[in-house]
């Protein structure tokens, strides 16, 4: 129990580890998770420390398992998860044969895709010679067949404006007399189809028009034996004249990197090739295919052990990464490490190292001795899976000083009811609770998903938060009688009124007058009469009242226990001075003005009734609410020794006999806290240093006198004026603050009653404009209209009225936490206890891979 409410007690060890069984103890306490190694080589290089050749090839065998699970996602085959247990790490001698394995896994693969791209590189070829020979082969057969002549061709040539009228442009030809029926020289080939306008404009540019396109589109993507990625092409063939349009055109295409093909001019040689394509691409299909197979089995032997490789892998890593940070020995067969344990878990620390050491084979046991130190311990905070996310709310604001009391055991009471304060709604709170069951229902199926949603992760982290509070929000649900701004009438109503429905709906200011038993008859059972949801004119004047006042007193109980905790801490560390001079002062400072005050609230509650009071009886006059004094006023004049003129000459402004003399006692006292809390600590701390000084001046006078100084030279008196004069600017910081904290603090729990009522009237709004209307529709269209604004209502309560709402209030319920509550005890000046743990490493590991 002791470290759920203060953290554990840390020692700092020295380790002493043969080097033979160095491996395999580290091995033990990865597994373990309760050790934190320091580093005793801060000033060497990383690549200079003993085992970082090791630690390179776990690199490397890391890298080669990247490398076959990427091939193993890219196929889509699903990689096992690890039945029943981790694999433990393996022993040193095991690498040799790790390393072989990924290292013939790797190279089979390698050969098994560099031979696949090669044959998906050659069918790319041969598909695109096929397509070219039968594009080609129907611009032959029109230019045979007379279709396409060489005016025609030119009507189709290459222009910057395609709308623009071309002029006859001749391939070469001197005589227009020559035969048309000259065929000129011609290259075919293959290229992107977004490509294909700026090759057209270039080569029109370039060949200033003496050539002739046509191209066509290859209807089918073809696959990039690079990428594997389907890429659309298409098919062009260029007439030209001349040896020298021939070489602009070959450097055209090069450049747009075009692949040309050898096209025959004989329609034979080209049905020849053609067939010659077909039987090689079938051949090259039944490769390919025996190809994927081989690697497909290749890739399903190696995921089903891939998730254990890493595991593997990656223990090493950790372990060899941890042995660098020891020291040698002289003999270089010993390694010397210090390292931070709970000081409860030190026999089970002592066994693991056992264990090791069995394992290696090693008859030299380890040696762990305690060291004494003045270095400020790290902060160890035992959690499981409930109370981690209460407790990483309180280390979100600052790691607890060592052995400082830790304030998540309260928080997992205090957040959510202070959440359900604000949030109170029965039908709200139902869904929140339903949304925190079902994640801690679900839980290891969802942790297995390993979803990769940082706001998912941040709600399921919480979820037992959430439960929680959607739990408390229901109950406080119930106290306000609050369900999606509708009441339940459980108990029936506690007023008795003869009005009728038409005089409710026609006087909308009617009040419910509590003054006679003829209309009230008695409390409601249990929270808040029903029949308020009907009080228009002062329902809420009425919630006002109560939330406000409720949530002061919440607030200054919340205060006064924070400052109690206070004292643990001063007791604990026996600091005595801070007892007198700083918890005492505050808590009563605290307790004489804002504690008197909620004092007076149940005074007042429990001394006036709600009879205005008759005239004749004066002590009735004075008990009835007629007479019923303002809190916020009574305080106002109790700080400022103001007494008001009594205004209401039948009524008694003060609420007992003797209550302003009290009132002042409690003010000058109060204030005689402040110059108490201001120069304590500073004067006994001076007082202190100054009897430790004569002391020590004392003893060198008196080594003086009996000759044993030896002659050397008396030290001067150290000078405190610094150190004093930093704890005064400290301790006057720490005094304004809880002085001038204390008022604020106070005011600020007034959210609890800001952010209800807001709450509940924005949940009134949503049902009165929508699914009141609804309700209210009548005939077959009205089921319709009804089912549309249901969907939209409840769209409304869920984004705006459980989400942002109830992001609103968990933020301010977090402020006064941090602010309100923990202030008071908490500095939060520590640093993380972070062990060498396989179980964090892992998991660090696998978020960063997804």
């Amino acid at each position: 129990m002791g470290s759920l409410f203060r953290s554990e007690e840390m020692t700092l060890c020295q380790l002493f580890l043969q080097s033979e069984a160095a491996y395999a103890c580290v091995s033990e306490l990865g597994e373990l998770g309760l050790v934190q190694f320091r580093d005793l080589n801060p000033d060497v290089n990383a690549f200079q420390r003993k085992f970082v050749n090791e630690v390179r090839r776990c690199d490397e065998m890391e890298r080669k398992l990247r490398y076959l699970e990427k091939e193993i996602r890219r196929d889509g085959i699903p990689m096992l998860e690890i039945p029943g247990e981790v694999p433990e790490a393996p022993q040193p001698r095991e690498m040799i044969d790790l390393e072989a394995t990924f290292e013939k896994l790797e190279n089979e693969l390698r050969e098994v895709n560099q031979n696949a791209e090669a044959l998906k590189r050659n069918y790319l070829e041969l598909t695109e010679l096929k397509h070219i020979l039968r594009k080609t082969q129907v611009f032959f057969d029109e230019h045979e067949g007379g279709a396409n002549t060489t005016e025609s061709m030119t009507r189709a040539l290459i222009s910057d404006d395609p709308n623009r009228h071309m002029g006859q442009v001749q391939l070469g030809f001197r005589d227009k007399q020559e035969s048309l029926e000259f065929l000129p020289c011609f290259v075919a080939g293959v290229i992107l189809r977004e490509r294909i306008p700026a090759f057209e404009r270039m080569l029109w540019r370039a060949c200033r028009g003496n050539v002739f396109l046509r191209q066509a589109e290859i209807d089918t993507p073809l696959e990039d034996p690079s990428s594997s990625d389907q890429v659309y092409k298409s098919v062009f063939i260029i007439f030209f004249q001349g040896d020298q349009l021939k070489t602009r055109v070959k450097k055209i295409c090069e450049g747009f990197r075009a692949t040309l093909y050898p096209c025959p001019e004989a329609p034979a040689d080209r049905r020849e090739m053609a067939m010659g394509v077909m039987t090689r691409i079938e051949d090259l299909n039944t490769v390919l295919g025996q190809t994927q197979d081989h690697r497909h089995r290749v890739l399903v032997a190696a995921a089903k052990n891939i998730k254990n490789w890493f595991v593997k892998v990656r223990k090493i890593k950790a372990i060899y990464h941890t042995l660098n940070l020891f020291n040698l020995d002289v003999t270089q067969k010993c390694l010397i490490a210090e390292c931070w344990v709970p000081a409860l878990d030190l026999e089970t620390i002592q066994l693991a190292l056992r264990r090791g050491t069995e394992r290696s084979g090693s008859s030299v046991p380890p040696i762990l001795n305690r060291m004494e130190t003045l270095e400020d311990p790290p902060t160890y905070n035992r959690t499981n899976k409930f109370t981690s996310a209460f407790q990483n709310l309180i280390y979100a604001y600052g790691v607890a000083t060592y052995r400082e009391v830790n304030p998540a055991p309260y928080t997992i009471i205090t957040f959510p009811f202070l959440f359900a304060v604000m949030f109170g709604d029965l039908g709200h709170g139902a869904l929140m609770a339903a949304f925190g069951f079902w994640m801690c229902y679900k839980e290891k199926p969802l942790q297995a998903k390993k979803i990769d949603s940082e706001i998912w992760n941040i709600f399921f982290g919480g979820r037992y938060i959430i439960l929680l509070m959607g739990l408390f929000s229901m109950y406080t649900g119930l106290m306000y009688n609050d369900i999606f701004s509708k009441s339940l009438n459980i108990f029936g109503s506690s007023w008795n009124h003869s009005y009728n429905q038409s005089t409710l709906m026609e006087n909308k200011d009617l009040q419910l007058n509590p003054d006679s038993t003829d209309y009230y008859q008695q409390p409601y059972p249990f929270g808040i009469d029903p029949v308020w949801q009907l009080a228009e004119a002062n329902k809420i004047i009425f919630m006002n009242a109560y939330k406000m006042k409720i949530s002061i007193i919440i607030g200054v109980f919340h205060m006064l226990f924070g400052v109690c905790l206070s004292l643990w801490n001063h007791l604990y560390f026996k600091r005595r001075i801070s007892v007198y001079v700083e918890f005492i002062p505050q808590i009563m400072f605290l307790t004489l003005l804002f504690f008197y005050m909620v004092l007076l609230m149940f005074i007042k509650w429990t001394s006036y009734g709600p009879n205005p009071g008759h005239f004749g009886d004066e002590a009735f006059v004075k008990s009835s609410g007629f007479c019923a004094p303002s809190i916020l006023i009574t305080f106002i004049n109790m700080m400022l020794f103001k007494t008001d003129a009594n205004t209401r000459p039948q009524c008694d402004d003060t609420m007992y006999a003797g209550q302003i003399g009290l009132q002042k006692f409690f003010v000058l006292l109060a204030l005689a806290c402040v110059p108490v809390m201001l120069f304590g600590k500073p004067y006994f701390i001076m007082k202190e240093q100054k009897k430790r000084a004569s002391q020590g001046h004392q003893s060198i006078e008196a080594a003086a006198e009996n000759g044993t100084a030896g002659g050397a030279p008396v030290p001067a008196a150290h000078n405190h004026d610094d150190d004093i004069t930093e704890v005064f600017i400290h301790q006057a910081i720490h005094t304004i603050e809880y002085v001038l904290g204390s008022v604020s603090h106070t005011a600020s729990y007034l959210r609890l009653w800001a952010l209800s009522l807001a709450h509940a009237q924005l949940a009134e709004v949503a049902w009165n404009m929508l699914l009141r209307k609804g309700l209210q529709s009548a005939g077959y269209q009205g089921g319709i209209y009804l089912y549309v604004v249901f969907a939209g209502w409840a769209a409304i309560s869920v984004s705006i009225l459980v989400l942002m709402e109830g992001l609103s209030a968990f933020l301010h319920t977090l402020r006064l936490h941090w602010v309100e509550f923990q202030s008071k005890f908490y500095s939060g000046e520590g640093y993380l206890f972070q062990p060498f743990s396989f179980e964090v490493i892992l998991d660090s590991a696998g978020q960063g891979e997804e």
